[in-house]
């Protein structure tokens, strides 16, 4: 299954990101959007999964900027 995750953040800090994962974002996992390193917050499914693609959306919190990408 491939997971498409709208990765939507909170406080308007990083416009966000859409990406194709392997493993679901679960609440308390950290992902790495560039530089920017986040908290995700809240996971909910935009739609039921067809043909292999399950649709999340995660909000998520700024928790680190890393010095390098």
């Amino acid at each position: 299954m491939i997971y498409k995750v709208s990765y939507v953040v909170i406080g308007g800090e990083h416009p966000g990101a859409i990406m194709n994962v392997e493993q679901p974002p679960k609440v308390g996992d950290r992902v790495r959007l560039g530089k920017y390193e986040f908290e995700v917050l809240d996971v909910v499914e935009l739609m039921p999964p067809r043909g292999g693609f399950a649709f999340l959306h995660a909000t998520c919190r700024l928790v680190k900027v890393h010095e390098q990408q």
